[in-house]
């Protein structure tokens, strides 16, 4: 018996896990992608990717897999914890009445690093296969003014991105890159989804992606 210091969630662990913890009752290695999620964090873990997990437990529809993809270089040590643990990990949700309920999520089937390969990057989002990209990129990651709203043109990333759009650092040159490729593919564009905490998340990534989309045409 493995030890509790020693064990790695895995696929081929899920069976010694004690029976309190709730486990997919979906073949996780066969999910496929059907979402794009920018900027793996807690957050997603605990919300978008729990309601995809429990979507497929109740439907067994496995065509609705999330990719996560990494903006940043901090984001390699998620990858790699992921990727560790064949995507799998455990989500602990604590109720009023002191109850805790512990599951283990599967909904993840991907993880891509933008930085090491952007192409493969805007490869994926622009398959037919992804109908959602997904983002919680920090309320800077929208790249407007606090004080305006406006969108910041001079930006040296903005600048990098228009300059080199198969090799963009923002998420913006990301959306654009592919989306342009399916429009060009005859593939109908994904829907596009904010989850950060910011006031009218839709309203204001709507602007800034118009922003960024007339800078550059």
């Amino acid at each position: 018996m493995q030890s509790q210091s020693s064990f790695r969630l895995r696929q081929s662990s899920l069976s010694t896990l004690p029976s309190h913890i709730e486990i997919p009752q979906y073949d996780a290695s066969k999910v496929t992608t059907g979402i794009v999620h920018i900027g793996v964090g807690g957050f997603h873990r605990s919300h978008e990717a729990m309601y995809v997990n429990n979507y497929m437990n109740q439907t067994g529809d496995l065509s609705w897999g999330i990719c996560g993809i990494g903006l940043r270089d901090a984001d390699k040590k998620m990858q790699d914890t992921l990727v560790s643990q064949d995507y799998l990990y455990s989500l602990v949700e604590k109720h009023p009445s002191g109850e805790r309920k512990v599951s283990v999520i599967g909904a993840i089937c991907d993880f891509m690093m933008a930085t090491e390969n952007p192409e493969a990057v805007i490869d994926k989002m622009s398959s037919e296969d992804v109908k959602i990209v997904s983002l919680t990129i920090t309320e800077g990651g929208y790249n407007f003014d606090p004080v305006t709203g406006e969108f910041i043109a001079d930006n040296p990333d903005v600048l990098h991105d228009i300059a080199n759009p198969t090799a963009p650092k923002l998420v913006f040159g990301y959306l654009l890159a592919a989306l342009k490729a399916r429009k060009d593919a005859g593939i109908k564009p994904f829907t596009i989804m904010s989850c950060d905490n910011i006031q009218h998340n839709g309203d204001v990534l709507k602007a800034m992606v118009l922003a960024y989309i007339n800078l550059v045409d």
